[in-house]
């Protein structure tokens, strides 16, 4: 996603002088990594299509996703191992054109599907009734055209009005500061900006929600005086009482159908002393839905800043650049990022984890 590539050397793949060993050692090690994101996003794909508990408004997000990284793998990330193993562009300026377009709209588009999927559970965690009534396929779908048209909007002015390349380099050069603010701020800056929001609002409401309901269980349990303690995690879930965070995490695919928590008895009095830690009931959950948020905001943070970061830097800063190998791995580093979407949104999701298994085993269902 080479939204610009200003560097201090006149090649832009210049890695200096790569010794063939090595550039066949990197080339498979990018060919690995461009077949894992094609292999694991198209399972994806597949286990929301065939699978009818998968067919839910939020999984479409998801599956919109996937689609968006599949073409980063198919489209985008072949071209690029050529581009760097040669270390010039070799296949026609009608190529180049093309795939600078899909580079960059698709890089964007995966970006902001990150930040339509917070909007969507920050509605359902926060709206959830009001919200669960108008969370439709059609409102889906609205919402993956919306991001679809504004991938595109951002994304060509800085290619319609790129400087001209050389004959062997394909690469979107420009001078115009306002064009990288422009490109910059509405692929990653905003996007950005508007998921930490998100996902700082849905954790304060998943650990307020915890701690609520926690506190009105222990209440519930008191009868004649006695307090009668609970295992918060085997206890039968109501709908109105499944955990938000996981509603908006792991099983909204699955949101509406019969809970599936069963009544269990434990096994001595002791292991229900164990259970009973008073303050402590909604630790565990807190926990998960940290961890979920930390991969989630950690991963896209990791993969994309300091790709943004680069580019900011060498066209405000005129004396400023870097090599092309720094360019190289800041680009594939965001590439990277197609690769662990399809894993993090589907790692907590039982659903998911089930269609994959069967799937994996060639076990044809619907």
């Amino acid at each position: 996603m080479d939204l610009s590539n200003l560097t201090v050397t006149d090649n832009p793949l210049d890695t200096g002088g790569k010794s063939t060993s090595g550039n066949i050692l990197l080339t498979l090690t990018l060919s690995v990594l461009a077949v894992m994101t094609t292999g694991i996003n198209s399972l994806v794909i597949s286990a929301i299509v065939v699978t009818r508990k998968l067919h839910h408004p939020a999984n479409y997000l998801i599956c919109s996703l996937a689609v968006t990284d599949l073409l980063v793998a198919i489209l985008v990330m072949p071209f690029s191992i050529v581009y760097i193993s040669k270390e010039t562009w070799i296949m026609g300026r009608v190529v180049c054109h093309i795939w600078l377009g899909v580079d960059v709209t698709c890089c964007t588009c995966s970006i902001l599907h990150l930040a339509a999927i917070a909007v969507d559970r920050y509605r359902a965690i926060t709206d959830a009734v009001e919200y669960s009534r108008k969370r439709t396929s059609r409102r889906a779908a609205v919402m993956i055209a919306a991001v679809w048209l504004i991938s595109v909007l951002i994304s060509l002015p800085p290619l319609v009005w790129r400087s001209r390349d050389g004959e062997y380099e394909c690469i979107i050069r420009h001078h115009q500061v306002a064009f990288t603010i422009y490109s910059t701020f509405g692929a990653f800056y905003i996007p950005l900006g508007l998921i930490l929001i998100l996902y700082y609002k849905i954790y304060r409401a998943a650990k307020t929600l915890y701690h609520r309901r926690g506190t009105s269980r222990l209440t519930k349990q008191e009868t004649n005086g006695t307090t009668l303690p609970i295992c918060p995690d085997r206890e039968q879930q109501s709908p109105d009482t499944v955990s938000p965070m996981d509603k908006s995490f792991s099983e909204h695919s699955t949101e509406g159908d019969r809970p599936r928590g069963t009544i269990k008895s434990l096994p001595s009095e002791s292991r229900r002393e164990r259970s009973f830690k008073g303050p402590w009931i909604s630790v565990p959950r807190e926990k998960r839905a940290a961890t979920m948020l930390g991969l989630i905001l950690g991963a896209f943070v990791i993969c994309w800043l300091p790709f943004f970061l680069k580019e900011v830097i060498v066209n405000v800063c005129a004396s400023c650049g870097v090599s092309g190998a720094t360019a190289d791995f800041l680009t594939w580093l965001g590439y990277l990022n197609s690769l662990i979407n399809p894993l993090i949104y589907t790692i907590f999701n039982e659903d998911f984890k089930k269609a994959f298994k069967k799937l994996v085993k060639c076990r044809h269902y619907l």
